[in-house]
């Protein structure tokens, strides 16, 4: 029997200023699609960036993989909030 890893439930906040990255950004959030239960992208035209929110549910280790493969995107900054929710596991 294969053991089922814990997910959290999570919030990335992304700050795009850089719109050259929207590309890659876009891409790895299609790999991570499977986590991902929702998104919310809001041009701010006036300050020349985008915010994006990700709401993801995923173990804690492919959320952080996520958030740092984003962060080193060129002018993208990306900070995640986890909830206390834990789910699945083995008990």
């Amino acid at each position: 029997m294969e053991q089922q890893k814990e997910t959290r439930v999570a919030v990335m906040g992304i700050i795009v200023e850089d719109l050259n990255s929207t590309t890659q950004l876009n891409q790895l959030l299609h790999e991570y699609g499977c986590y991902i239960i929702g998104r919310m992208g809001i041009p701010y035209r006036e300050k020349g960036v985008s915010i994006v929110s990700v709401a993801i549910d995923a173990p804690q280790d492919v959320t952080a993989a996520l958030s740092g493969k984003i962060g080193r995107l060129p002018g993208i900054s990306v900070k995640t909030a986890y909830s206390n929710v834990v789910t699945g596991g083995t008990p």
